[in-house]
């Protein structure tokens, strides 16, 4: 066989132009690409030319030019099962899926090719001006030079230039021009083999600026990161279009390891959170760059702040505008708990706003106003007299009522002290409650907490923390077997102070977590050992030790996705969690009233004693009702298998646990008269909160139609909406008390933000009776909502999406199968929708 002659688009561009689009003649061909016939090549005796001769010689080097010079008897395997086509494919300089043995015989075929070179350098500066193939995205045949040349001069299997000498110099410059038009496989080997990290700094922050004033701001960051050039480049001026873009990462990559850098990054990011500071302003600035500026909220910015504080461990006070608004969130929420909930007892109230306010004027101002908002005056004024407000900056009614109180010295709290037979309480005499806080406590107490076969609940109290500062130490742990609790002091058994305390602590804690014959239930029991380990450096591999377990946050998930709700139960005004679930199975709700107490008290008072109590025994009488009447709750009656989460104690291959057959089997929805009349899909019309996005794609993947608020948009705007348009109010958290009494009853749903999307969408379906057929699937765009498509072609596809996802420009020439035709959105949003037919 006879290999033709070279197309013409391979002579204009070397190696690169074996994946050209047309085949030349004689090519052989695959439904997916063009493979050059160089089987004969490799059955040959030799390889005529090497790779690198190849580079000052012809212009154009052919299939055995890249396979290097010397024997060829090493690939004649490979030519004998159908791989030589494929080494000449462009997804050859992949790694991805490449056989090991290949690439050992490429790699040696690569290192004779070096050996016989006087300047391997030389030559690879050359072979990129020449060619121009690597200038794309994916891999390449220069990329994988690159990386094999850099391997070897690592290893010193062939000669390097000399730091500073002259030569190493003249090849740096060269190395910098071409930098610009690299893709980021190719900066790396480039840097490391010219060592331009140690090179003159001058043309090097040239070239950078360059790029930056081309408006090719990630070349220019990533660059600057390769090449260290951070202390001399301006971290404002590199980063601010990353963030506008959302490419955060990369900023991130770039402060790594330079302090300054950091607290100057934190300083400008926590700048753009300040009260009435527009982000609009600082993006016209970049007028030809696409920016993604709804993830630039104080909110979201806020967030990465916080996780930047943290991971740099550094002082919150660079960033007092973010801090700020962490402390007015917690004000919001305790304000909530205490005004609406009435959850959170008036100690422990005081305690936490006295200690966000401190002397801050401007949160004194935002707790006056959230004060001065709630219809109560005489909670209200309750609260203003605990907190010692002025009463001349409070409404007249509070201040009447704040008269009346002082006047009469109502200092007790009755009306939040009574109903205290509404709430679960623990059915064992107080004299079995045991604080362990010494190694006698914990040898005296150590067999009855590790009997063998018996089932012990566990649950972790710390104190909140609503300030920068990272996770909060456990300070209690509790562990309830029947009959009995032992709260174990966490400060004092872990402390290196303790004695023998910690060492006997901790190999108590390891046995009972170890034991499969002792079954250990908990509500989110994973995020506790978490939290332990987090606090007691020993534990730290607790969550990996765990052997028979029950995790009841897991059934009562399971609950909730086949217990379909009434019509009109509002599932956001009573208790959630582990209290709503305590209410299900045993009838009455946790009293939360301590749950925000300061933990870290010594001594605790009695109500925190009781408290802690009985958040773990409930979990031992909530499972053992689970078990005997698994039915009435949905459940299978082997519980305890079904839940396993200790190693070794898993369902085996293909075998689904009992009860998640029962989860995912179709439940019907109760016909009667509770049950709420039927809804089309396509009739039903819905308003969903900000937070709940995945469920809105959801929903419209079944054919509803469903409005989602924008990020930041009013709440009461979803009001509005709703009654103007007849939709219904999908939200969770606090909204959902204000919107509720701004829509008729049944118009507005609280979700469970525990939930996945796809369980969301089932309960919102289940509890309006929504009826999907089959043709309603798909009927929407989960992107933007219209309901009408258009037929075009697929060429006329592909165009859509590489526009819509690549408006910089050419992103390569990756493959993809696409249908004769598609529908594509009428709108033509940023992502197109896709449905081949």
């Amino acid at each position: 066989m006879e290999t033709p002659p070279p197309p013409r688009a391979m002579l204009d561009g070397g190696p690169q132009a074996l994946w050209e689009p047309q085949p030349p003649a004689g090519a052989l061909q695959t439904p997916e690409r063009c493979v050059w016939p160089c089987l004969s090549i490799l059955e040959g005796d030799s390889c005529p030319q090497g790779l690198f001769e190849a580079i000052s010689g012809p212009p154009w080097a052919g299939p055995q030019q890249v396979l290097g010079q010397g024997s060829c008897s090493d690939l004649n395997h490979w030519s004998g099962q159908g791989v030589a086509g494929w080494l000449c494919t462009g997804p050859c300089w992949s790694r991805r899926g490449r056989p090991a043995a290949l690439e050992t015989v490429l790699r040696e075929e690569a290192q004779r090719g070096f050996a016989t070179l006087e300047d391997p350098l030389a030559a690879l500066l050359d072979m990129l001006d020449s060619s121009r193939g690597w200038r794309g995205k994916g891999p390449s045949l220069e990329a994988w030079v690159a990386c094999e040349l850099k391997r070897c001069l690592q290893a010193q299997l062939c000669p390097g230039p000399a730091r500073g000498s002259p030569g190493l110099k003249q090849l740096q410059a060269r190395a910098v021009k071409l930098l610009a038009e690299s893709p980021p496989g190719l900066v790396e080997p480039l840097v490391s083999i010219f060592q331009l990290q140690d090179a003159d700094r001058s043309p090097l922050l040239a070239h950078v600026h360059r790029l930056h004033q081309e408006g090719k701001f990630k070349e220019a960051i990533v660059l600057g990161t390769k090449l260290r050039l951070q202390a001399d480049l301006d971290v404002e001026k590199m980063c601010i279009p990353l963030l506008l873009q959302d490419k955060a990462d990369l900023v991130e990559r770039y402060v790594d390891g330079f302090p300054d850098l950091q607290r100057r990054l934190l300083a400008l990011m926590d700048s753009w959170c300040q009260p009435g500071f527009d982000i609009r302003v600082v993006a016209r600035r970049y007028p030809q760059t696409t920016l993604r500026l709804e993830r630039l909220s104080p909110r979201a910015l806020g967030r990465q702040v916080l996780r930047l504080l943290e991971q740099h461990g550094l002082d919150p006070d660079l960033c007092p505008n973010v801090v700020t608004q962490q402390r007015l969130a917690a004000l919001r929420y305790l304000c909530y708990k205490r005004l609406v909930e009435r959850s959170v007892s008036r100690e422990s109230w005081a305690e936490h706003v006295q200690g966000l306010v401190g002397q801050d004027q401007w949160l004194q101002e935002q707790l006056l106003q959230l004060l001065a908002s709630h219809d109560d005056a005489a909670l209200v004024a309750q609260c203003a007299l605990d907190l010692l407000l002025p009463e001349e900056r409070l409404p007249a009614s509070v201040a009447a009522e704040l008269r009346q109180l002082r006047i009469q010295e109502r200092t007790a709290e009755a009306p939040l002290e009574d109903g205290k037979d509404d709430y679960y309480q623990l059915p064992i005499p107080r004299e079995h409650l045991h604080f362990l806080a010494s190694w006698e406590d914990l040898a005296r107490h150590q067999e009855e907490l590790l009997q063998p076969g018996q089932v012990v609940s566990m649950d972790l109290e710390w104190r909140p923390s609503f300030g920068a500062g990272g996770r909060p130490r456990a300070s209690l742990m509790q562990v309830a077997v029947e009959g009995r609790v032992f709260l174990l002091d966490l400060p004092r058994l872990s402390s290196a102070a303790g004695g023998q305390a910690p060492q006997a602590f901790f190999r108590l804690v390891s046995r009972l977590l170890a034991d499969p014959s002792i079954t250990k239930l908990g509500y989110g029991l994973a995020g506790d050992l978490r939290s332990l380990g987090a606090s007691c450096p020993a534990l730290a591999q607790a969550e990996k030790q765990l052997r028979g377990s029950v995790d009841l946050l897991q059934v009562h998930r399971q609950m909730r996705a086949a217990d379909r709700p009434a019509p009109g139960v509002d599932g956001a005004a009573g208790p959630r969690g582990l209290s709503l679930l305590v209410q299900q199975v045993l009838g009455k709700p946790l009293d939360k009233m301590q749950q925000l107490s300061n933990w870290d008290r010594r001594p605790l008072c009695e109500g925190q004693l009781v408290y802690a109590a009985a958040d773990a025994y409930c979990l031992l009488e909530v499972y053992w009702a689970l078990c005997r009447e698994p039915a009435r709750f949905h459940l299978s009656g082997d519980l305890a298998r079904s839940l396993r989460l200790g190693r070794g104690e898993r369902a085996g291959p293909g075998e689904l646990p009992p009860l998640q057959k029962a989860s995912t089997s179709p439940q019907q929805v109760p016909a009667g008269e509770d049950a709420a009349p039927e809804v089309p899909a396509r009739a039903f019309r819905v308003v969903c909160d900000s937070m709940l996005q995945g469920l809105a794609r959801r929903l419209r993947c079944l054919g509803i139609d469903v409005l989602v608020l924008a990020t930041g948009e009013d709440h009461r705007r979803a009001a509005e909406v709703a009654r103007q348009e007849g939709r219904v109010i999908l939200t969770s958290g606090l909204p959902y008390h204000k919107l509720r009494a701004q829509v008729g009853a049944g118009r507005c749903l609280s979700v469970d933000c525990s939930l996945k999307a796809r369980q969301q969408a089932t309960a919102v379906i289940r509890h309006f009776n929504v009826r999907v057929t089959h043709s309603d699937i798909f009927s929407r765009c989960q992107a933007c909502n219209c309901h009408q498509y258009l037929k075009v072609s697929k060429d006329v596809m592909k165009q859509l999406v590489w526009l819509s996802s690549h408006p910089e420009g050419p992103s390569g020439t990756g493959e993809r199968t696409w249908a004769e035709h598609t529908f594509t959105c009428v709108r033509l949003h940023r992502w197109p929708c896709q449905v081949a037919v």
